[in-house]
């Protein structure tokens, strides 16, 4: 398999593996719009078909920004439609597809396992089946330890059946990094909550760690050793837990603006959470347009770094960041190599990732260029208004300073596409809209140096 991936086969064969994911996130997509369109879906009213798909596109790329209240708009049937797209879009479709073959009991094609090695970000084909089952296992775990978890809070609150249904769907909605609640104002009723709120977080870094990583944690007392993958993926996300708890703890002044009445424990806990959920979780139990500018300028910097690959998160990925820092911090010492753990990025890996945050960027610009023009700004915000939730779509994260509710028919277009990229991928975008073939060249020109910087 490795010798052929840089072959015209191979490039041509991935070329159709990444149309195939993108059409399938798109008929997930047009599914759910349908049943949100359904009368049933909908509490005595007819909710538009923009909104519909909206609201079906924001669930299927676990994003969570909403131009409806959720618990005011939706009837259970139209959350329980939004919870399964959110399941499905964050643990891929092509890992349904697998469990149903399983359950089929069916043997997967090649055409099927290479889907797979490509939808959930494989080395070797061979981990198809292994992963696939851990991805299942692990989120089935999770989410139900969740559940129950969530259930010692909601159940006193809420009676059995509704505090039950809660706990599930809150459940689902953190572990898949996705923003809809059920409560109609996220999580601010909850702020004094400790117990909730750390339940959450814990729901949420566990979601955006990534399957791969975990099967290395678990497998660990096995190989006694981790990959490099997990071990850059471990100190990325320390990293910016750490360092984002601690400068949102000098920027919000240990949240000195809420009620002389709530303790330190809370003012704590509700920070700490302040600084996971931009890691594309989209729940907030503080209200986001009320944050010190030097806040939500740490926000939107978490939102573009976003979680793991091969997670429920959004994005550029912690490793790309990391692997990118490296980088710099070798340039600067005068290293050659980006080198880490006692190994060396391939030169590939550092393109890679350079062409990515190039990508991004110029998405992100462009996104925010076209919304300038066809949104309204209040009197109280800047541009921070717009591109707060240009990088909260691209994240896939679901926090906003306000502006979804009140989009044009434009505004939706292009932060549905920004959702759709975001989740998908935007090499997997562009391997879908290309036309790219593998050319051979025959000649190299000489090498010369410009002046950068």
């Amino acid at each position: 398999m490795e010798k052929i991936r840089h072959s015209k086969f191979y490039d041509l064969f991935l070329n159709t593996l990444s149309k195939k994911m993108v059409m399938g996130f798109i008929l997930i997509i047009a599914l759910g719009t349908i049943f949100l369109s359904l009368p049933v879906a909908t509490y005595g009213h007819t909710v538009s078909f923009i909104n519909a798909l909206f609201t079906a596109t924001s669930a299927t790329c676990i994003t969570g920004l909403t131009v409806v209240n959720t618990a005011e708009t939706w009837t259970p049937f139209g959350q329980v439609a939004i919870m399964v797209m959110t399941e499905i879009g964050a643990l891929g479709y092509m890992t349904f597809t697998v469990l149903l073959f399983n359950i089929m009991r069916r043997h997967l094609n090649l055409s099927t396992q290479l889907m797979v090695k490509e939808s959930l970000n494989l080395e070797h084909l061979h981990d198809t089946k292994s992963v696939t089952r851990y991805v299942i296992g692990l989120s089935a775990l999770f989410q139900i330890v969740g559940m129950i978890l969530f259930a010692f809070d909601f159940v006193p609150r809420f009676g059995w059946s509704q505090g039950i249904y809660i706990s599930l769907f809150h459940s689902v909605m953190s572990f898949c990094n996705a923003g809809f609640d059920v409560f109609g104002n996220s999580l601010m009723g909850f702020r004094n909550d400790s117990y909730m709120l750390l339940v959450t977080t814990i729901l949420i870094v566990a979601g955006g760690l990534g399957f791969l990583v975990w099967r290395d944690l678990l497998l660990y007392h096995e190989r006694k050793r981790l990959t490099l993958n997990s071990k850059l993926t471990l100190v990325t996300t320390v990293s910016l837990f750490v360092v984002g708890f601690l400068i949102l703890l000098v920027t919000e002044r240990d949240l000195s603006w809420l009620p002389k009445g709530t303790s330190w424990i809370n003012r704590t806990v509700n920070t700490l959470f302040l600084s996971v959920t931009p890691r594309t979780a989209g729940l907030v139990s503080l209200p986001t347009d009320g944050l010190h500018p030097g806040s939500v300028f740490l926000i939107m910097i978490l939102m573009f770094i976003g979680g793991t690959p091969g997670s429920t998160a959004g994005g550029i990925k912690t490793t790309t960041f990391g692997v990118l820092m490296i980088q710099s911090i070798s340039q600067l010492r005068g290293k050659r190599d980006a080198e880490f753990a006692h190994r060396r990025f391939s030169q590939a890996n550092v393109s890679r990732a350079l062409l990515l945050i190039f990508m991004a960027s110029v998405v992100i610009a462009l996104a925010t260029l076209v919304l300038t023009q066809t949104e309204k700004i209040p009197q109280n915000f800047g541009l921070e208004y717009i591109v707060f939730e240009v990088l909260s779509a691209f994240g896939t994260v679901g926090l906003s300073l306000g502006l979804t509710p009140h989009l044009t028919v434009i505004g939706k277009c292009v932060i549905m596409l920004l959702m759709f990229i975001g989740r998908v991928g935007i090499f997997t975008t562009l391997y879908t809209l290309s036309r790219r073939q593998v050319k051979k060249n025959l000649i190299r020109y000489p090498e010369e140096n410009i002046l950068i910087g």
